[in-house]
């Protein structure tokens, strides 16, 4: 946490509406304040980049995970990665076993409904600072039930990691994946590296067959 006893909020959320319902929401809060917004992931990287340089780091991010381009899991792993120290609370209108394991594997310390009211709010970003993962009680109903059931390999992907494993078994390289999902390749290479840890394949073509034996794809032979 800060040296001072604030707790520095940054938002990202690709609605304005959204983002100015946030501010409100923790201007009632005392010991709060937020330093800082975005509208999408690649703008919240730079702007904590540059918060991070004039001493003003947040404490904790709140997450859209449903984003154009760099969506908030991904987002949410590149702050984790930079900053180990800022906690990513995510706050979606999705209650999926997928999305909410996606966003605790790449670090988040939490996950909200859209719907929360200002004290869940704050509850949550307290919680993240004290160390204490939040979960919206939908959201830890859905994952007990995802527990207790059967998964197969495919349930360990992200979403995110589902696409790419597509535009893998159309053929598509490093570059082109990339391309299509405006990131860069690096990040389309860190993708594809960590279907094939997760699947337990040694190759792409083992991954495209994969993906066309699961029915993720029409039938066709890899390229």
């Amino acid at each position: 946490m800060s040296d001072d006893s604030e707790i520095r909020v940054f938002l990202v959320d690709d609605h304005r509406v959204v983002r100015t319902g946030l501010v409100s929401y923790l201007a009632t809060e005392p010991g709060m304040t937020v330093v800082g917004e975005a509208g999408n992931g690649r703008q919240a990287l730079d702007e904590i980049a540059v918060l991070a340089n004039h001493g003003r780091l947040p404490d904790v991010v709140l997450m859209d995970l449903q984003m154009p381009g760099m969506d908030g899991i991904e987002t949410t792993a590149a702050i984790k990665q930079r900053w180990p120290d800022v906690e990513v609370v995510a706050v979606t209108s999705f209650v999926e076993e997928t999305k909410i394991r996606g966003a605790l594997a790449a670090g988040a310390a939490g996950y909200l409904l859209k719907d929360a009211d200002a004290g869940e709010v704050a509850d949550a970003v307290r919680d993240a600072v004290a160390g204490e993962v939040h979960l919206d009680p939908a959201a830890a109903k859905a994952l007990t039930a995802a527990l207790r059931a059967p998964r197969s390999a495919a349930d360990s992907l992200t979403p995110r990691e589902r696409e790419v494993l597509v535009l893998i078994a159309e053929g598509g390289t490093n570059r082109q994946i990339a391309k299509h999902l405006g990131v860069a390749e690096r990040t389309a290479r860190t993708h594809v590296s960590n279907i094939l840890g997760k699947l337990g394949l040694a190759s792409r073509t083992q991954a495209a067959m994969w993906a066309v034996k699961e029915g993720l794809v029409a039938g066709r032979e890899p390229a």
